[in-house]
């Protein structure tokens, strides 16, 4: 919780740099990059999360792998690696997608469910994000089976939880109670 939210002030500072210099659609590019590659390499996130990996071979190694980034994602970068909290690259990364969306007008749905979405579910779910919010917004799909069923809908800050799973975590802690 504290790492999201220290994830967010990171990003916001990040957003808010980036927009002056007005370079906000080629950070929210490294930004993506960075989420993307960082989600899809296991020796990338180990190193990230090492506490046995010194800062300085960290830097080298991200600057390396992020060759042709922006001057504020480097120095993002560097401040995390200063401030110990190199750790949080990819949530800054996530979080600052998120902002550069908002700012955009636009938004991301995160919606969680034990089984793919089809196409006739997600323009329910469009629908659904649209009458809840007023705008349109970009679906994402995040499949857990440990939510046995239903769904967990995220926009923004805001966040319904219709799983199965967490329905019968309510039933056992009203048991629990009486």
């Amino acid at each position: 919780m504290a790492g999201e939210r220290a994830a967010i002030r990171y990003a916001k500072a990040v957003l808010s740099l980036a927009t002056e210099s007005n370079t906000a659609d080629a950070v929210n590019t490294d930004m993506e990059l960075i989420k993307n590659t960082v989600a899809e390499s296991k020796d990338l996130k180990d190193m990230l999360y090492s506490p046995v990996i010194r800062s300085s071979v960290k830097k080298s190694a991200l600057l390396e792998v992020f060759k042709n980034t922006n001057k504020a994602t480097v120095n993002l970068i560097d401040v995390l690696i200063a401030n110990k909290r190199i750790s949080l690259l990819p949530e800054v990364a996530s979080s600052f997608i998120t902002l550069f969306e908002q700012q955009k007008g636009s938004q991301v749905a995160q919606v969680t469910t034990a089984v793919p979405l089809t196409k006739e579910l997600e323009n329910k779910v469009q629908a659904k994000v649209k009458e809840l919010t007023g705008k349109e917004a970009a679906i994402t799909n995040i499949v857990d089976e440990n939510i046995l069923g239903g769904f967990i809908l995220r926009v923004g800050d805001t966040q319904y939880n219709a799983s199965i799973a967490n329905q019968l975590n309510k039933l056992k802690r009203e048991f629990t109670i009486n």
